[in-house]
């Protein structure tokens, strides 16, 4: 429900602006930006043709477009950018946490960059230079430097008086994490324990030394299933020597979740989560004429395998009717088991402890259902064409598609993932060629075998 309604409040905010953006009245379009968050005015953007985006995107207030531009996706942000001028891109810049200006970075001119880390005080310029250090999809380039620090050996009372001297907290601060002198990960101090405690106990005494930091070399799909498993709300990044580098909060974990969920869905496509959906027409025909080009060679090689049994298909005309349901059945039964371990694997749910338990399981699910459908499919097929053999050799194919799709299924993605492919992007075209060969080879060389 919740999905759906703000499905269609985005639809109205939509219809609303552009019909505004139609009429030309700027100031109507600069009102109903004013109440949106950023990520909301994003995906305005984002559904948007060119033309009404980049008009809309000069009505964004100066001051809300470097919270805008990380909210987009990488294509159109790239976009937006290069029609800025460096001073707009400098106040855009302005404010943004550290985690987010190096996000934004990697889209900037040189020339901007330049000017961006000359601007910069010291501290600032070393926090941001030290969340670059790390690739982006690691906990290091996730993290964010800003946040509060405490010793273990002063009493919670200088720690409050403390916090009331400084003013305010970074975002999302639920814990405040105690170092030693130098600079040594120890624990966390929740603000729970801190307000609920007694003033004059240490931070030793109260705070929290069962929370480990999360090394800055983890990788962020495994810092996302961390928060999940673990229901953090944010937690500190150490390095190699523990020291506290900074800290991820659950803002930036939800945007690693999310866009694992877009890169699955559109590899499987072999798109790219980041592609802007008004690319002009030249640029996604060409990206989308790759894997079009891939599935073409994979089709030749099913057209080939029918081929060789040319004479077959001209005296049972049977076959060629019933073919496609042996290679469709494997096809939809492989695709389960490759979903099943696709998402395992994401999931660290699979590994070599309990893969051949795993494909076993697969192998009789596959078997099972081969046998009941394989006699359903059969009985079918013997009413039709009033064939006992036809009915018997298309039972027999399904039953054996349906083993191979449920072994290809299953070793496939482990194959791409040793590797260092995506079994998401490759894996369902590799598997369809695999079902659909053993498919045509099985049924229709049974049926060269038995009925000629």
């Amino acid at each position: 429900m919740v999905e759906s309604s703000d499905q269609t409040s985005t639809q109205q905010r939509l219809e609303a602006l552009t019909e505004a953006l139609q009429s030309g009245t700027a100031g109507q379009v600069r009102y109903l930006l004013s109440g949106l968050h950023p990520a909301e005015s994003a995906d305005l953007l984002e559904s948007l043709p060119h033309g009404p985006r980049e008009l809309l995107w000069e009505l964004v207030a100066p001051e809300d477009q470097g919270e805008v531009l990380i909210e987009l996706n990488e294509e159109v942000r790239a976009g937006l950018i290069e029609q800025m001028e460096t001073h707009q891109l400098i106040e855009a810049t302005e404010g943004l946490d550290t985690d987010d200006l190096a996000d934004l970075l990697i889209n900037l001119p040189g020339t901007v960059i330049h000017e961006l880390l000359h601007s910069m005080d010291k501290q600032n310029r070393q926090r941001l230079e030290a969340v670059l250090s790390y690739p982006e999809d690691t906990a290091g380039g996730l993290m964010n430097p800003d946040m509060v620090t405490v010793r273990a050996n002063v009493s919670l009372d200088v720690v409050l008086r403390y916090l009331r001297l400084r003013g305010d907290i970074p975002d999302l601060t639920d814990s405040l994490m105690v170092v030693n002198r130098f600079d040594k990960y120890q624990g966390v101090l929740p603000l729970t324990t801190l307000l609920t405690s007694d003033p004059d106990a240490s931070v030793a005494e109260v705070m929290d030394r069962s929370v480990d930091g999360i090394p800055a070399s983890m990788p962020d799909v495994d810092v996302a299933r961390l928060f999940q498993d673990r229901d953090l709300v944010s937690a500190a990044v150490v390095d190699d020597d523990n020291r506290l580098l900074g800290r991820i909060t659950i803002d930036d974990v939800v945007d690693v979740i999310r866009e694992e969920a877009d890169h699955s869905l559109m590899s499987m496509a072999g798109l790219d989560e980041d592609d802007d959906i008004f690319a002009p027409v030249v640029r996604s025909a060409r990206r989308r004429a790759v894997w079009l080009g891939i599935n073409l060679a994979t089709a030749f090689l099913a057209s080939w395998v029918i081929g060789l049994f040319e004479s077959t298909l001209d005296k049972v005309v049977a076959l060629a009717v019933l073919m496609p349901i042996v290679a469709s059945m494997g096809g939809i039964a492989g695709s389960q088991t490759l979903t099943i371990m696709i998402r395992g694997l994401a999931l660290g749910q699979v590994g070599s402890g309990n893969a051949r338990s795993l494909m076993y399981k697969e192998i009789m699910v596959s078997i099972m259902n081969g046998l009941i459908w394989s006699l359903v499919v059969a009985l079918i097929a013997v009413a039709w064409f009033q064939k006992m053999e036809i009915g018997i050799i298309i039972g027999c194919a399904i039953v054996i598609n349906l083993i191979c799709a449920a072994v290809a299924g299953f070793a496939i993605p482990l194959l791409l993932k040793r590797v260092g492919i995506d079994p998401a992007l490759a894996g369902s075209v590799l598997l369809t060629t695999i079902t659909d060969v053993v498919g045509f080879m099985a049924f229709l060389g049974l049926g060269t075998l038995y009925l000629l």
